[in-house]
């Protein structure tokens, strides 16, 4: 038969997760492993601005033809000067530009892509660690997958091992950073750090990949886009991957972009070109609902303020249930050994637990989370803080 000799491939760890959650009696289980933001309720959310925008598309869309290989215009523009800047002298030159894509996730299979079929011979340089797919899919798009430092052995931010490595990369390879909220760690560059990682680019003519899946869950909308503003001011060329998953709560209608920032206009128009033929053969066009949503959004100074204000709810509620576990954890006289916590920035945290004692939390306490020790902050419900720390101290003590 055809199909004999196929294997079977392992199931994705954190989807495994989901399951044996979902399986789990225990009425006081927690599932911090699937990387969503909860509320109170364990539930996730649809923010009341994404409510009112999709009433008011309901009301208005007269049509669902196609929306062309970028994707929608409007968000593309909107969705640039959120990443940018509404001052941009990018966006104002022609310089940069955004291509619609299913998440942010297919926003690093499109600049994969395009980096193999247009810089061949460049390598990708990621993290260690880093979110596990960034490892697939620059490696199933054929590149030459490489790391640099980031966090030690003794779960702390080596700036210094990670400026090392990133000075002996070679000229013109890709180098790919995390923005803000750093997945799977929390733990993020300061401005400074920021400045030095540039000067290295810069002299070593690196094209730095800059994955934007989390702004607002940091220091806030503007305060997160630091970084990626001041490449794209500093450099002829960057690309940015950004996704409206977490901050405008559309997980499962896959919005993203890729935004190129170039040297000048005719160039862009060439790069945008290339990335069009690509999008074609991997989904032809993008999925409409969610990028019209976050269109509507953004387009509307009314919705806009509103949904920057839920956005805002939702970071303060993170660095809340951060604060609140160290606090929680003290009585066990663990605060100073978790400290770090509270400082992480995002929705995750690298705790420093061990695979036995990520283990040990499930089977005995029904506390899910990924084998690395990294948790989901935003899937702690407030209420319990107190019996987490218990568990935690349980297998830790």
């Amino acid at each position: 038969m055809h199909f004999d000799a196929i294997g079977r491939v392992p199931g994705d760890p954190i989807l495994g997760l989901m399951d044996l959650y979902a399986q789990d009696a225990n009425p006081h289980k927690f599932d911090l492993g699937v990387g969503v933001y909860k509320d109170d309720q364990g539930l996730t959310p649809i923010p009341p601005s994404v409510k009112l925008a999709e009433q008011r598309l309901v009301d208005q869309q007269t049509t669902k033809t196609y929306i062309g290989g970028h994707g929608d215009a409007a968000f593309g523009q909107l969705i640039s000067e959120l990443v940018l800047g509404a001052e941009c002298a990018l966006l104002h030159g022609r310089r940069a530009g955004a291509t619609q894509t299913p998440g942010g996730t297919g926003a690093l299979r499109l600049s994969a892509d395009f980096i193999a079929a247009n810089l061949p011979g460049r390598g990708v340089w990621l993290s260690n660690p880093t979110w596990p797919i960034h490892e697939t899919i620059f490696a199933k798009a054929g590149l030459k997958v490489s790391h640099y430092p980031y966090v030690g052995a003794d779960n702390r931010l080596d700036v210094a091992a990670m400026l090392a490595t990133l000075a002996t990369v070679p000229e013109g390879d890709v180098v790919l950073l995390h923005a803000c909220c750093h997945n799977p760690t929390g733990f993020d560059l300061s401005h400074d750090d920021w400045r030095q990682v540039l000067q290295i680019v810069r002299e070593r003519h690196l094209l730095p990949l800059i994955d934007f899946a989390y702004q607002g869950f940091g220091d806030g909308l503007e305060q997160d886009a630091w970084a990626v503003r001041l490449f794209a001011a500093e450099l002829p060329e960057v690309l940015i991957t950004s996704s409206c998953s977490k901050n405008f709560g559309l997980y499962r209608d896959r919005v993203g972009a890729l935004i190129v920032c170039a040297a000048d206009a005719e160039k862009l128009t060439d790069v945008r070109s290339q990335l069009a033929n690509i999008a074609r053969n991997l989904w032809s066009t993008p999925p409409d609902h969610g990028a019209a949503v976050v269109a509507t959004i953004l387009g509307d100074a009314q919705l806009k303020q509103q949904w920057s204000a839920e956005v805002e709810a939702m970071r303060g509620r993170i660095a809340q249930l951060r604060s609140g576990l160290v606090e929680a954890l003290a009585p066990h006289g663990l605060a100073e050994r978790f400290a770090h916590i509270g400082v992480q920035r995002g929705m995750f945290s690298y705790t420093g637990l061990s695979a036995e004692q990520v283990k040990q939390l499930r089977e005995k306490h029904s506390v899910y989370m990924v084998s690395s020790g990294r948790a989901n902050v935003a899937g702690i419900d407030a209420t319990r803080l107190a019996l987490l720390a218990e568990a935690i101290a349980d297998v830790c003590n």
